[in-house]
């Protein structure tokens, strides 16, 4: 069975999409439906950038909404791939309800452009930030977070993205975050972990907010409201969505859980374990870059690496694997 995922922001990139906007015209078709919803020219943002343009979290979402769902329809015409199940890493998500046809492809853009407005209104800049942690568990992730907030005296410091094992981003107060940094190699932390010594690694992401962590309830609350105005439907497939890791094709289910994953953590690794236990045996990255078909390696290395469609010959090599039925 295919599987669809849709990537998430960090694998933006100034010429995304070009090449279906030059080649398919339901791909030009589908920039302009949403230059024109948006009042946003989207050719030149996505092509021509420049890259702090397009960085811009409330220009970013509905760019990568935008060639997640291009590049969707460009496949489903050319090829007519037959989806067994979809799911989609953060802002990814929105493109895995709009695919399914649970939500129309101009009320997501509307969508995600307020979700970007709210999530960097959320908290002043300079207040939050968040942290990759390399090589531990989930267990020794949150004693850390928990070492972080009492030896600071700042919450919260909480898991947002579990994106494979041993790769777990924190997100939350930077004060809490400075502490950790400048604590990070304390006896009184290394004890937290023992018996065990991780070669624990911290690195501080360049964001603009702290995503998936509860200084966002203000932008649930915000979206709440407009995803309640939102009419959604039953999805085509089963959406495995991020803050259960579960599968959901009902409309209400799919609206609360985007409400939901604004300040809930994104629960990769498990979504894709959950796309496993469905019967998945490969899969197709809808969207800019090769985000999540490095995940998939690091999740599970025996099973196939995600096609990804970033230039024609991509869209070639997936051809050849739908007519023969091989995995690469």
């Amino acid at each position: 069975m295919w599987g669809a995922l849709f990537p998430g922001q960090g694998s933006q990139q100034v010429g995304m999409g070009k090449f279906l906007f030059d080649e398919f015209a339901i791909a030009k078709q589908t920039f302009e439906e949403a230059s024109d919803t948006l009042k946003l020219d989207f050719k030149k943002l996505c092509f021509e950038g420049p890259d702090a343009a397009l960085a811009l979290t409330e220009n970013t979402q509905p760019a990568l909404l935008l060639v997640s769902t291009a590049t969707f329809r460009v496949i489903e015409q050319e090829l007519g791939v037959k989806i067994g199940a979809a799911a989609g890493h953060s802002i990814g998500e929105y493109a895995a309800v709009v695919t399914a046809g649970a939500m129309s492809f101009q009320d997501g853009l509307r969508a995600v452009r307020v979700r970007g407005q709210a999530m960097q209104r959320a908290v002043p800049v300079g207040q939050g930030g968040m942290v990759a942690t390399l090589n531990l568990t989930d267990d020794q992730v949150l004693k850390l977070c928990k070492f972080a907030e009492e030896g600071s005296g700042h919450k919260p410091l909480e898991p947002a993205n579990y994106n494979s094992p041993g790769q777990i981003v924190i997100s939350g107060s930077q004060k809490a975050i400075e502490f950790l940094m400048a604590n990070q190699k304390s006896e009184e932390l290394m004890k937290l972990f023992a018996p065990e010594t991780p070669r624990m690694r911290l690195i501080p992401r360049a964001v603009s907010a702290p995503f998936h962590c509860s200084l966002m309830k203000p932008a649930e609350e915000e979206m709440r409201l407009v995803l309640n105005d939102t009419p959604f439907s039953t999805a085509k497939w089963p959406i495995v969505q991020n803050v259960t890791a579960k599968e959901a094709t009902d409309a209400n289910t799919l609206r609360e859980n985007l409400v939901k994953q604004v300040s809930g953590a994104v629960r990769w690794t498990q979504c894709m374990a959950r796309f496993k236990d469905l019967g998945v045996t490969q899969t197709i990255e809808f969207g800019a870059g090769k985000v999540l078909a490095g995940l998939a390696k690091k999740i599970d290395s025996a099973a196939p690496s995600p096609f990804n469609i970033n230039a024609l010959d991509d869209i070639k090599t997936l051809e050849a694997a739908l007519k023969t039925s091989v995995t690469i």
